[in-house]
């Protein structure tokens, strides 16, 4: 039985680069980038960048906090085989040896619980390395030509994907009859994420041409008589014309309480995704609204689990948790 799909409920299209920065906000942006230096199935390698920049009312733009992090995963099991940070956190390296998911999300915890308590953009990446490497082989499919990628599905193991989430629910037309997904992933040709009236609006962005896989996210935030909060999350590969493509793309809108920090509202607008039915997702956001943002890493998993849920839809509005820490930078430069 086919999905039923509200009419006009569609992935309206890349957003384009970043708005202009606001005065009085704060603005969080991260990308990992991620390559195989010595080829297909070999070690894939993720280049992590982050910061949060203040523009203040008044006055220049102040960088209040910058991490960047190299991590080493095996391509077949996704196991992190090292991993470093700069600034150093010595205990990262108790990281080594989870598997990127679940497994890595938990380890993490353990070993680096400082991290998240302090809402640091290091723990936004680290706690992306989960999806990072779940994504990463997408780029093989704009590089590798469709007949040897149709040869090499045919020999790889099948993984099923029905249930998992939202797009790939029973009866969904992304789904092949064994339950595994049908590679004719929907993509758009995406620009720059930087504009060029605004060159520090991201922060420094790796040139790569080479074949390799970009996940980005920004989160703008500013105060009024409420909390506000402006995101962005995208997935690109490179492709051999040069420029990339996007297969995953969402804008999330939200306001919070400024004395409790409590959801007031959110909406979830869908930009690019690869299946007719993953905008679905979008329509249900509006359930985690009244839940305080600093617990919205755990409380969004319980709450769009499987198929009530976008695997990179949940991931956005997990990034949301830190926000407090970005609403206490502004206070603290509003004096």
């Amino acid at each position: 039985m086919a999905v039923d799909i509200p009419f006009g409920l569609v992935a309206r299209g890349p957003s384009g680069p970043a708005p202009v920065r606001r005065r009085g906000s704060v603005r969080r942006t991260s990308t990992i980038d991620m390559r195989w230096p010595d080829g297909h199935g070999t070690q894939l390698r993720l280049t992590g960048r982050s910061r949060d920049l203040l523009t203040p009312d008044d006055g220049e733009p102040v960088v209040l906090a910058e991490d960047t992090m190299t991590v080493g995963v095996n391509s077949a099991t996704r196991t992190i085989e090292d991993i470093a940070t700069d600034p150093p956190r010595p205990a990262v390296t108790g990281m080594i040896g989870a598997r990127g998911g679940g497994s890595s999300r938990t380890v993490l915890a353990e070993v680096l619980p400082g991290e998240a308590s302090a809402g640091t953009p290091l723990y936004l990446m680290l706690d992306d390395i989960a999806g990072a490497s779940l994504v990463a082989g997408f780029a093989y499919s704009r590089w590798i030509p469709r007949e040897q990628m149709l040869v090499a599905m045919e020999n790889a193991p099948r993984r099923k994907m029905e249930g998992i989430c939202t797009g790939f629910q029973p009866g969904s037309g992304a789904l092949m009859p064994d339950g595994s997904s049908k590679w004719n992933h929907q993509v758009q040709t995406v620009g720059p994420l930087l504009r060029e009236d605004d060159p520090i609006g991201w922060h420094e962005l790796l040139e790569i041409t080479e074949i390799s896989m970009r996940r980005a996210r920004r989160i703008d935030v500013t105060m009024g008589d409420v909390i506000e909060i402006d995101s962005m999350f995208q997935d690109s590969s490179t492709v051999p014309e040069g420029g990339r493509v996007a297969v995953h793309e969402y804008l999330v809108k939200a306001t919070a309480d400024l004395a409790t920090g409590e959801l007031l509202s959110i909406s979830a607008d869908p930009r690019v995704l690869p299946y007719d039915e993953c905008p679905l997702a979008s329509l249900s956001v509006d359930r985690i609204v009244g839940t305080p943002l600093r617990d919205l890493r755990a409380a969004v998993l319980e709450i769009f689990p499987g198929t009530a849920g976008c695997t990179h839809l949940n991931d956005a509005m997990r990034a949301m948790a830190e926000v407090p820490v970005l609403v206490d930078a502004l206070r603290s430069a509003d004096g």
